[in-house]
């Protein structure tokens, strides 16, 4: 078996995929999330090393990438500053979507980089052991068999 062409995620409200969807343009999803410096974790100041960052990734109808916004909110050293930075610019690039409902999506495989960390929807089957398995990046949403648009974290 492998990575399907197109990888469902299921629209949970309230949760991790609260903000992913379809809008007139095609489908969306939007997220706040955070990178760390390699190596970081072993720091006593390894918050300094966490970047927060709000992130709109858009894709046609068929689930191929379009383009993606993502913008840097500021560092884990102001992480509530930070968090509430990158939420209201998701929430105001959110409300600039045309015909926006939430909703379960479909997308295929795809990767930005972005200051050296990759932001998408990449195929990781070789580091888990060869198991089919796809990751959304950096939010840590791990997709596998049978493909339902359920996530582990």
């Amino acid at each position: 078996m492998a990575i399907p062409d197109r990888v469902p995620i299921a629209y949970e409200p309230d949760y991790r995929t609260d903000t992913i969807g379809r809008y007139d343009g095609g489908l969306f999803f939007g997220s706040v999330t955070a990178t760390l410096e390699d190596g970081a974790a072993r720091n006593p100041d390894w918050h300094r090393f966490k970047r927060w960052y709000a992130v709109l990734h858009r894709f046609d109808d068929q689930g191929g990438h379009i383009d993606s916004q993502i913008w840097f909110a500021g560092t884990g050293e102001h992480r509530d500053d930070s968090v509430e930075k990158a939420r209201s610019c998701l929430a105001g690039w959110l409300d600039a979507l045309p015909g926006r409902v939430f909703g379960d999506i479909s997308i295929k495989p795809f990767q930005v980089e972005v200051g050296g960390h990759v932001f998408g929807l990449v195929d990781q089957s070789e580091p888990h052991d060869g198991r089919d398995h796809a990751e959304f990046l950096p939010d840590g949403l791990g997709f596998a068999p049978p493909w339902d648009g359920l996530y582990d974290t």
